[in-house]
């Protein structure tokens, strides 16, 4: 296997081969394999989890959330992440804007025949970083080969579960709530849009994939003085970004949403390269950034809270809900005239996420 470097369809037949490739490359590069009393090194048919009782006992309605998400990033390789991250920092953050505790996660493969087991390698070692920042399992998994006619390039899906006692949800939006975003936008479908395409009029800039739990959490425990939680909906604007996270919140919450153009964090780098390609920032995909309704006597701890962490140093109050044209979010330019942020129509930036 190290002599060829690449993948072949023997690697997932289930033979000698797949061993080597899960014992050689997979579990040897995790760190945190068990949630359990079977974890990932059992190579059992699944895994276990092992619920934490005194949460429980102290959380009498405490639920499990699950997510997942399928992942066919191109170029695999671009500043600031890969592959990997991408995919774990999703799943996670989809957890962690939900309210809930990460508590293990699963990964399914399918790899193309050819492709390059360094590569994979990278790939496994990008996950193992994301997940031990936060201290999460990856507690079992499956690989796939397909004919290299097949795939471009590897497909990775992670699901992952968590546990909260009251999970926050996108509808919540309340009027009055102020809209705060964790920091700048666009960073990561900019970052992949110009490495795949060669432009270099933004070498400098990386995508903005992490993992928000640590961030997202300490601001769940702020609470109004009527002992609300202050944080009434959330929401990780991935695909189509911002303009489709406050649109959806918008509508499922049958509230009107204000933001102020001079309030939103752009980088120059990210607003020049947008109006050199026609690109509006609002609807480029992040992965490092969280969209919050916050009720208004709480933004400004809120805030706080976020700036104190190195994700959400960048955190800005954007706007507020109203109840101007429900279901519809307003943008207020910096010389007063406004526009309405529609749902994107198509993906400006395909194969980000």
């Amino acid at each position: 296997m190290a002599k060829e470097n690449k993948i072949s369809m023997e690697h997932g037949a289930g033979g000698q081969q797949m061993q080597s490739l899960i014992g050689d490359i997979i579990l040897k590069n995790f760190t945190n394999t068990k949630a359990g009393s079977v974890g990932l090194d059992s190579l059992d048919d699944g895994a276990t989890i092992d619920l934490d009782r005194a949460y429980l006992a102290a959380n009498k309605n405490a639920e499990l959330v699950m997510t997942t998400d399928s992942h066919v990033v191109k170029p695999i390789f671009f500043p600031g992440g890969d592959i990997g991250k991408v995919a774990v920092c999703g799943a996670i953050n989809d957890l962690a804007v939900m309210g809930a505790r990460p508590l293990a996660v699963s990964c399914g493969m399918i790899i193309p025949e050819g492709f390059s087991i360094t590569d994979l390698e990278k790939v496994v070692r990008s996950m193992n970083s994301a997940l031990e920042e936060i201290g999460v399992p990856l507690i079992t998994g499956d690989t796939k080969t397909v004919e290299g006619t097949a795939l471009d390039s590897i497909i990775i899906n992670i699901a992952a579960i968590g546990i909260c006692d009251a999970p926050v949800r996108d509808c919540g939006l309340r009027l009055g709530d102020k809209i705060i975003v964790s920091g700048y936008i666009a960073d990561h479908g900019m970052a992949l849009l110009t490495k795949r395409e060669g432009f270099e009029f933004n070498s400098d800039l990386e995508s903005d994939t992490a993992p928000l739990w640590k961030m997202i959490e300490p601001i769940l425990s702020v609470q109004t003085d009527a002992k609300e939680r202050a944080v009434t909906a959330m929401k990780d604007p991935t695909r189509g970004g911002v303009a489709d996270s406050l649109n959806e919140m918008a509508q499922k919450s049958k509230v009107g949403v204000r933001i102020y153009e001079e309030k939103l964090p752009i980088r120059e780098t990210v607003y020049v390269s947008c109006e050199m390609l026609g690109l509006d920032p609002l609807e480029i995909a992040n992965e490092g950034k969280a969209v919050i309704g916050v009720r208004p006597e709480c933004a400004d701890a809120v805030l706080e809270i976020l700036k104190k962490h190195p994700y959400g140093k960048d955190a800005a109050v954007i706007g507020e809900v109203t109840d101007e044209k429900p279901g519809k979010v307003i943008l207020v330019s910096e010389l007063g005239s406004t526009r309405y942020v529609d749902v994107p129509t198509g993906d400006p930036i395909p194969r980000v996420c």
